[in-house]
């Protein structure tokens, strides 16, 4: 296990930037999942870590030394990627073992470490298999045995359950939750899933456009995101946002009033409010609606999702999405209304995209 530290690392090729100055410190056994969308340096950034990338500047640091002149082999990190990489003319045992065979371990201790690590995926009984007899979510589990077998520092991963399907996704999910618990191995997680990120870290760094966005705990990107873009991109589904204008401690814009705001007066606001934090309300109840504020339009969409419905109103320009429960009914063009709470708002600049931190009046 290792602390890494990546010190003002940057990546160009020739004009063209892919990270920007960024620097991150990984505290030793830390989960760590770099996430945004695609083309925003965060697999960039891990294959820096790996030597497979050279920064154009600044340092990447593992334990005590820089590695920035150390061959990948010499890093002591082992990579998982979203292709399996399995040699199929090969089985289970040997294609896990491999990295022990090359460097000429005794075929004795090559077994037992083979079979220690299949058991902690959970593959001992399919050693004498081939890849192509394996499920997907196996094949990923001998992928991961590979590159615990090597006892390295650092884990590598990059978007390895994108080619799963959903329901393996969510059991590997947890399955990859365990086995970091049971390791304590240092990891870095490339995904541009942010349920995945969500899930499985214990700190998230939001990438964009060769920028960080944000780094915070789950928690913290999901209640308090930094700017509009990490707003708009965690969440499923995403936060609603709101473009309108702050005035006298209330924002308004078509179809909506939302008073309480602490923040002076403001041109161009933008409103944000998760769907889970709207209430659907009878459109003739002004109780309901002045106790907080007031959403109103047309339902542009109702979806049933099994445990809860989403609503979505049509109010001005814009459209907000409601979590309510699996009981709402709802038909498509009928007039509906939604309550909500300045205190479980979020507002932003519209300008400058940063988010403001007053909170209500």
């Amino acid at each position: 296990m290792a602390r890494v530290q990546l010190k003002q690392v940057a990546k160009r090729w020739g004009a063209a930037t892919a990270v920007e100055r960024l620097s991150l410190d990984i505290a030793d056994g830390e989960f760590l999942v770099l996430l945004g969308p695609s083309g925003c340096g965060k697999t960039t950034t891990m294959r820096m870590v790996a030597g497979l990338e050279d920064p154009s500047e600044g340092e990447v640091w593992i334990g005590e030394r820089c590695v920035n002149t150390l061959e990948p082999k010499d890093r002591d990190v082992a990579m998982v990627f979203q292709s399996y990489g399995l040699y199929p003319n090969m089985t289970v045992a040997e294609n896990i073992g491999f990295p022990l065979r090359i460097r000429g371990l005794p075929a004795a201790q090559i077994e037992a470490a083979v079979l220690q690590a299949a058991r902690q995926v959970e593959l001992a009984e399919h050693l004498q298999r081939r890849p192509k007899e394996l499920s997907g979510g196996q094949r990923q589990r001998v992928a991961l045995a590979r590159a615990i077998v090597r006892r390295p520092a650092v884990f590598l991963m990059d978007e390895p359950l994108s080619n799963l399907d959903a329901q393996l996704r969510v059991s590997m999910r947890a399955y990859l939750k365990h086995l970091h618990h049971s390791l304590g191995v240092t990891t870095i997680y490339v995904t541009h899933d942010q349920v995945e990120a969500m899930t499985l870290a214990d700190r998230v760094v939001v990438m964009s456009r060769a920028r960080i966005q944000q780094v915070g705990t789950p928690r913290e990107i999901y209640d308090r995101p930094a700017n509009l873009f990490v707003a708009g991109f965690v969440g499923a589904p995403p936060m609603n946002l709101l473009r309108g204008r702050l005035q006298g401690g209330v924002f308004e814009a078509p179809g909506v009033h939302v008073p309480g705001f602490g923040w002076p007066d403001l041109a161009h606001a933008v409103l944000g409010v998760r769907p889970e934090d709207l209430a659907v309300v009878a459109t003739d109840d002004s109780a309901a609606c002045s106790a907080g504020a007031a959403i109103e339009g047309e339902v542009f969409a109702f979806e049933l999702t099994g445990d809860a419905t989403y609503l979505t109103v049509q109010c001005g320009n814009g459209k907000v999405t409601a979590k309510a429960g699996k009981a709402q009914q709802a038909r498509i063009g009928e007039r509906a209304a939604l309550a909500l709470d300045a205190a479980r708002c979020h507002l932003f600049d519209a300008q400058s995209q940063a988010r403001l931190d007053a909170g209500p009046a």
